[in-house]
């Protein structure tokens, strides 16, 4: 089917399945698999967070730049401004629980004049959106999304502070020549297995473990990433979208999930030539998903204050008041990430997180100008509702 038509179907009965009338009342005939219960879609939120990888690939930064205090106690701050965050997108999914996700929800919120540019930023700013295969979606993924961040937050915090607790000698750790090549939480574990056992061999079972966790956040990124590509697809918005729009018989998206699979891989290997490349790639998901996660809730704050109807989940009268909050610390989070992290600038420690994620900007509102503009309406129904 062209992402772009539609067809009729006949009305799902909101008695006998819920979720699928939810989704036609939406515009969309259910097309993935809806296996994901609300169990699953924590396990799966939780493990695209995964603390055990974004700790510890960036404990390096933390404890060169700011120190063990500004580390942990760091992160109870930006814990609870994260969870604004959390909120405001789980009350926003709760009542636009498609695939599409963040880019669907900044179409539907920013009303009609604007619904196609925000959602076509939105859309190349985002990696996430799997709510079109969990069961009772309306429910099941904002929970998901809450308790998940809830839950990431309390155990990275303990994870950190275990971490923290055997760092003794920062220089050492940090240094380049020392039996890990001056990775700190790799040294540290080697060496209080050492000193208590006679061998490092725990240590090197727990980078292990570490690795597999890494793994699978990289597992489940790939599949929310390919949901997403699927959406946009779907809508027309990709290069190929008829290419990527299909679905095989297990009802999956297969030749978008190789795409996940084939961008990520050679995102992977600028770390081999280059560690200020691999960190520019790691500043556009970075910054960027802070970015997509925002502009959905900004919207919802101004342009949809008084018409966004809430789903089962929602904040109530607080629901604008938490929105602000994580729009605004969206905001500062976003100039604090493009500040240099180190004086004198010099090649080696020069930020390319503004560059990166200028350029994604600037290139998808010059496809905007001067392609997208004359077609792409935003999310294209491909049912009569």
């Amino acid at each position: 089917m062209s992402p772009r038509s539609a067809a009729e179907l006949p009305v799902a009965d909101p008695a006998v399945d819920p979720d699928r009338a939810r989704l036609q009342q939406l515009g969309y005939k259910q097309e993935l698999k809806r296996g994901l219960s609300l169990l699953s879609n924590f396990a799966f939120s939780f493990s695209i967070i995964s603390v055990l990888a974004g700790v510890t690939t960036t404990y390096n930064t933390g404890l060169r730049y700011g120190g063990p205090a500004s580390m942990t106690l760091g992160w109870l701050v930006v814990a609870a401004f994260n969870g604004c965050v959390a909120l405001s997108m789980a009350e926003i999914c709760s009542a636009y629980p498609t695939s599409g996700g963040l880019y669907y929800w900044s179409a539907k919120l920013a009303g009609k004049e604007w619904a196609p540019l925000a959602s076509w930023v939105t859309g190349w700013f985002n990696i996430v959106g799997q709510s079109e295969e969990t069961k009772n979606a309306a429910w099941s993924g904002p929970m998901g999304i809450v308790v998940s961040v809830a839950l990431s937050s309390v155990f990275g915090w303990i994870y950190l502070v275990a971490l923290t607790s055997i760092v003794t000698n920062i220089p050492s750790l940090l240094d380049p020549s020392n039996d890990a090549g001056g990775n700190a939480i790799a040294q540290a574990l080697y060496t209080i297995f050492q000193t208590r056992f006679g061998s490092g061999a725990g240590g090197i079972v727990c980078l292990a473990a570490m690795a597999v966790a890494i793994f699978l956040c990289g597992t489940a990124s790939v599949t929310s990433n390919s949901r997403m590509g699927y959406a946009f697809s779907r809508d027309g918005a990709m290069p190929f979208s008829r290419v990527w729009y299909r679905v095989n018989k297990q009802e999956v998206p297969f030749n978008v999930v190789w795409l996940s699979v084939s961008v990520a891989f050679v995102m992977a290997l600028t770390s081999l030539g280059s560690q200020v490349a691999f960190q520019a790639m790691v500043s556009i998901t970075t910054l960027g998903m802070y970015i997509a996660y925002a502009l959905p809730i900004f919207f919802r704050v101004t342009a949809a204050r008084r018409s966004f109807v809430p789903g089962p989940f929602h904040l109530g009268r607080y629901g604008v008041a938490v929105g602000w909050v994580g729009v605004l610390w969206v905001a500062l989070v976003t100039v604090l990430f493009c500040l240099p992290v180190a004086y004198p600038v010099v090649e080696a420690n020069f930020n390319y997180t503004p560059v990166a994620v200028g350029g994604v900007l600037l290139l998808s509102l010059a496809a905007w100008a001067l392609h997208a503009r004359f077609w792409f309406r935003g999310p294209v129904t491909n049912v009569d509702a």
